[in-house]
């Protein structure tokens, strides 16, 4: 088993099904990305190297995942619902699969990922 989803399943349910579920949202949306454990968390991004052009990630706590984008303040968010936080990085806070809008998730990773490739 890769070491993305040895992470993911090893969450307590639902955050195994969230994570999940983003994970196939990030396949889906960027197949040229490479995913992989950088920093303890599985992280996307271009190039075979974890963490030299990331642009995105989850990360567990108790009671949500965490999917951030390294680039996210500077994606277009008419939802309103990325965060942000540190440099230039955005997230948003998922507790259930129902929180996931594969549609909305996708456009902001090809934004992200334009971002990176220019």
């Amino acid at each position: 088993m890769d070491p993305v989803t040895t992470y993911l399943t090893g969450l307590d349910t639902p955050l195994r099904e969230v994570g999940e579920k983003l994970r196939a949202v990030v396949d889906a949306a960027l197949p040229e990305a490479t995913g992989a454990m950088w920093h303890g968390h599985p992280v996307w991004g271009l190039g075979d190297r974890p963490g030299r052009t990331p642009v995105c990630l989850v990360k567990a706590y108790p009671s949500y995942l965490t999917f951030a984008l390294w680039r996210g303040q500077d994606v277009a968010d008419d939802s309103g619902r990325l965060a942000p936080g540190a440099r230039r990085m955005a997230a948003v806070k998922l507790r259930t699969v129902d929180e996931i809008d594969p549609g909305l998730f996708a456009g902001w990773l090809r934004q992200a990922y334009e971002l990176e490739t220019r």
